[in-house]
């Protein structure tokens, strides 16, 4: 099912496609995404609303009342984040594209200050930051000009889809691996790398509602599984991927890789608390040359944690500390 405005101009090329994920939400936090999009400095030309309802029980267009006539609505069986999200893309026009849940909304000012440095310096991707709070300062700051393997070279990343404006033109024929959890920890540094030029901003552009209900807090162990087994999945086909790529890149990207095969050997001490299930999941990152965690002066935390993981002593303190570091967080 599809439902498109009437007064759509054809051959029009917007600034920016909106691409809004949906499914089993209250219609009213729907509004508010899309009212918060509407609120934004762009003309109903430089706009494109797409709307992806991934096969809710109800359709929600009724409740949207006066605003539907300005998105476009695809209704479509479920087929989970990723399903959505590349419905989305197939349907977008835009010269730049944002993924944004439908749960969450963007910040006016803020992102009213990304989408300036995309018509002022039109990079490939515009990365700003963050909030679950109101934001109320209006002060930024913009990094220089890199590129995104660069950056990525000296930064870790927020591994979000929803954390950055990025050109269409640059996405080629990626798109995200149906089917999975953590799918955006794939797509997000296989996009940056692609990105001739990037600007990072401090603006709080994005504001994420944090709900028990999502599938990123979700507990239960076939849930808890599948978000172990899709992330070390995901962490060994970007470590197969950095071994093709030439030298600045496959840096970046190992990187990357290492500071997911951190953050995973993290889950597996947390969700399990078991020595021996570690140890069977650090013999199969072992046997596929992730582990242990690579020499690099990466960030504080890393070095740290790969010091604790290095030994057998090390390992009972992180089963000891972490689950209650994490019931502190």
């Amino acid at each position: 099912m599809q439902y498109q405005p009437t007064n759509e101009q054809d051959g029009h090329q917007p600034l920016v496609s909106f691409i809004i994920t949906y499914y089993e939400l209250p219609a009213s936090m729907l509004r508010e995404c899309i009212d918060s999009i509407l609120a934004l400095k762009l003309n109903a030309e430089e706009r494109e609303i797409i709307l992806v309802d991934d096969g809710s029980a109800l359709t929600p267009l009724p409740s949207l009342g006066d605003v539907a006539n300005q998105l476009t609505y695809i209704r479509q069986q479920n087929q989970g984040l990723s399903g959505a999200r590349n419905t989305g893309l197939k349907m977008a026009r835009g010269k730049y594209i944002q993924f944004v849940d439908a749960d969450d909304s963007l910040v006016a000012g803020h992102y009213d200050h990304s989408l300036d440095i995309a018509r002022f310096h039109q990079p490939d991707v515009v990365m700003f930051s963050f909030s679950s709070e109101q934001v109320k300062t209006l002060a930024y700051h913009d990094e220089e000009t890199t590129s995104g393997a660069e950056h990525m070279r000296k930064h870790n990343i927020r591994g979000s889809a929803c954390g950055y404006l990025f050109r269409q033109n640059i996405l080629g024929s990626l798109r995200f691996t149906p089917g999975i959890v953590h799918e955006d920890e794939e797509f997000t540094p296989l996009l940056l790398l692609r990105a001739e030029t990037l600007i990072t901003t401090d603006a709080k552009a994005y504001f994420y509602r944090q709900r028990q209900q999502s599938i990123t807090t979700a507990k239960g162990p076939r849930i808890q599984l599948k978000r172990l087994n899709d992330m070390k999945d995901i962490i060994g086909r970007l470590h197969q991927h950095a071994s093709t790529l030439p030298h600045n890149e496959r840096l970046a990207l190992q990187r990357r890789v290492a500071q997911l095969t951190m953050d995973y050997i993290y889950k597996v001490v947390v969700d399990t608390r078991s020595k021996s299930y570690l140890k069977h999941r650090l013999g199969e990152l072992s046997r596929k040359g992730l582990f242990p965690l690579p020499d690099q002066d990466y960030t504080t935390k890393y070095k740290w944690f790969r010091r604790m993981t290095s030994t057998d002593a090390g390992l009972n303190v992180l089963l000891r500390l972490l689950p209650l570091m994490n019931r502190e967080r």
